[in-house]
């Protein structure tokens, strides 16, 4: 049975189309529509309940250097407060999920992974630890709120001390207030926009929800649901777990190579990625005639099979239909004509490069 996040009352208020994701109830998208909600975060600011993620803290003397074995970034000298993003990869160099990491402190981390893989991560984490070490779910204890879009920060500013906003993009102000309520501000989302995610007690979420909302009425911020946070996932060109990352895929094959650090001394799945090599590669598919591709659709070049789409849709703000693929490291490049099939039906596309849309910093 699926579980209710701590704002479900409250999308059901605002008139939010419950739907089934992840084993919780969340809304897909309300009245407003996926396209309203696309184009408020990019152009103004839309609010969004991540509730459904999951945290685990990483605590004790070898903390650090189980981070370093099962993750393949790197993370020395991280500050306090810093967040640093990773794949966690099995011993066939396969991806077991990407989650980010936050350093709380000396040895105390703070590990906040996808919905659907909470529980198998935090086995898996379980199952690899060594030494002095506790990983402890603290999910439940979280309600998660993302602020995304151009008008975020400045929604913020009114509700909370300059001191509370972290400066930089993956960086966090533990022990800040919003509003007068104690939370984490993380400067990181999932929109390809500036903005904030806030971690704070799951007793206090609707409070914050509507504290938001009342604060950035004036810049036209309004509740977003799943339908809008994959739309723009998908513009922003992100990979998500399960679509163009699996057990079976490298993180190297589906363009993460920055945050696999083969310079380290060892972590696991580095041995079978580093003998793997690039078999595959993700690439980016414009469509040329009609239609809208989605996910596992054939991928062919001049009639031969080169892969399969991993996620595909229409991107309001661009105004394309656009997807994303893996196919042959080797079969095509930027500008190659290529076909999709869809229902039966070939529909040509043009590989483009990634990501589709770019905010300007």
């Amino acid at each position: 049975m699926e579980k209710k996040t701590p704002l479900y009352d409250a999308h059901v208020k605002a008139g939010g189309k419950i739907v089934p994701f992840a084993g919780y109830l969340l809304p897909v998208q309300y009245g407003t529509g996926v396209i309203k909600e696309h184009m408020a975060v990019r152009t103004q600011a839309g609010l969004f309940d991540v509730s459904h993620m999951g945290e685990v803290l990483c605590q004790g003397k070898d903390a650090f250097d189980n981070l370093q074995m099962m993750m393949t970034n790197d993370f020395t000298g991280m500050v306090d407060g810093q967040a640093r993003y990773s794949p966690m990869c099995n011993e066939n160099g396969g991806t077991v999920d990407d989650l980010i990491v936050y350093k709380r402190g000396e040895n105390d981390y703070l590990i906040v992974v996808n919905a659907a893989n909470k529980d198998k991560d935090y086995q898996w984490m379980l199952d690899h630890q060594f030494g002095e070490v506790e990983f402890t779910d603290v999910s439940d204890e979280y309600a998660q709120l993302a602020l995304q879009g151009p008008e975020a920060i400045g929604i913020l500013r009114k509700m909370t001390d300059e001191s509370n906003i972290p400066a930089k993009n993956y960086h966090a102000v533990f022990g800040a207030e919003v509003a007068g309520i104690p939370c984490i501000v993380s400067r990181t989302g999932y929109t390809g926009e500036d903005g904030v995610e806030l971690y704070l007690a799951s007793d206090k979420a609707e409070e914050m929800w509507d504290a938001l909302l009342a604060n950035g009425e004036e810049e036209g911020l309004i509740p977003c649901g799943l339908g809008a946070r994959d739309t723009l996932r998908m513009e922003a060109a992100m990979p998500l777990y399960g679509h163009e990352m699996n057990d079976e895929v490298s993180p190297l094959e589906t363009g993460l190579g920055f945050a696999v650090k083969l310079k380290k001394d060892d972590f696991i799945g580095k041995a079978a990625i580093e003998e793997k090599g690039k078999k595959i590669k993700r690439v980016g598919l414009q469509v040329t005639g009609r239609g809208i591709i989605r996910e596992e659709m054939p991928v062919s070049k001049d009639g031969v099979s080169i892969g399969q789409t991993t996620s595909g849709t229409h991107c309001p703000f661009i105004g394309k239909a656009v997807g994303m693929a893996l196919v042959d490291a080797e079969s095509c490049e930027v500008g190659d004509k290529l076909q999709v099939e869809v229902r039966g039906r070939s529909v040509e596309v043009e590989v483009i490069p990634l990501p589709f849309y770019k905010r300007e910093k």
